[in-house]
C-alpha cells in the first residue's frame, strides 16, 4: 500500500518522465518486462545520479564565478574525475570546426604512411 501511496504521487517524487524511462529501459534486449516499482526506482536514481553530476561540476567547475552551470564544466568533470570518466564520450570537450578538420586532416596523413611507421606509432601510442 505503502509503494501504491507513493506512486500516486510519484509525479512530485520524480522529476523524470516515467514514459521516457521505461522506453529507454525496454529498448535493451534483455529487458522483457518491467515491474513498476523497478521503473520508479530507476527513475530516481537516474534523477539523484543526474543532480550528483550537476552539483558536482558545478563545485569544481568555474561555473560558481558566474554563478551558473556550463558544458565546459560538466565536460571537465567527465574528464578528470574518474567516477564520471565513462560519461567522456557522451560529454566530449567543445572544439572548433576548424581544429577538428585539422586532426581530421592529420589522420588522413598519418593513414597514408608505411607499414614501419605504423608500428612506430602504435608503440608511441602505448606510452601515452
Amino acid at each position: 500500500a505503502e509503494m501504491a501511496a507513493a506512486r500516486l504521487g510519484e509525479n512530485r517524487l520524480v522529476s523524470l518522465p516515467l514514459s521516457r524511462i521505461r522506453v529507454i529501459m525496454k529498448s535493451s534486449p534483455e529487458v522483457s518486462s518491467i515491474n513498476q516499482d523497478a521503473l520508479f526506482l530507476t527513475a530516481k536514481a537516474t534523477e539523484l545520479f543526474v543532480q550528483y553530476l550537476a552539483s558536482y561540476s558545478y563545485k569544481h567547475g568555474r561555473g560558481k564565478e558566474k554563478n551558473a552551470l556550463t558544458y565546459t564544466d560538466l565536460s571537465h568533470t567527465a574528464e578528470e574525475c574518474e567516477t564520471f570518466q565513462f560519461l567522456a564520450d557522451i560529454l566530449p570537450k567543445k572544439i572548433l570546426a576548424s581544429k577538428y578538420l585539422k586532426m581530421l586532416e592529420k589522420e588522413k596523413q598519418d593513414g597514408e604512411v608505411g607499414e614501419d611507421d605504423e608500428e612506430v606509432q602504435e608503440e608511441e601510442d602505448e606510452d601515452e
